[in-house]
């Protein structure tokens, strides 16, 4: 097979108010907004290290109450980030929650103002 898979680009997260969700991912987490194309209905998009997380403000066709409490448990976006203890101050800081990872790894799940669960790995 000569096909290689090498990272993964952008993943997309559904939100419902682009400015809401910036004061969470740019604001708290600190991650640089990018050039966005022009496209027919609200978002951003974001740098994380060579990949990038798309904003997509549209309807969620997804349920957005009754999720696991831990994002460990439903479905999440793994990134791996330098200063864990830091962006944990910045958290609670800021008040919001997010539980430690349950595998005994350098980690923390946190879930943006729509629920979408984010697990944030310590680089080692």
């Amino acid at each position: 097979m000569s096909g290689r898979f090498l990272g993964i680009h952008h993943a997309s997260l559904i939100v419902a108010d682009t400015a809401r969700s910036l004061a969470f991912y740019r604001d708290v987490l600190g991650l640089p907004v990018l050039e966005r194309p022009d496209l027919p209905f609200p978002g951003a998009w974001l740098g994380v290290g060579a990949g990038q997380i798309h904003l997509l403000e549209l309807p969620n066709p997804d349920p957005v109450d009754g999720r696991p409490e831990h994002g460990g448990r439903d479905r999440h976006v793994a990134l791996s980030v330098s200063g864990l203890e830091e962006i944990k101050l910045r958290l609670e800081q800021t008040g919001v929650s997010y539980t430690p990872s349950r595998s005994g790894r350098p980690a923390i799940f946190v879930r943006d103002p729509d629920g979408n669960a984010l697990e944030l790995i310590g680089a080692t």
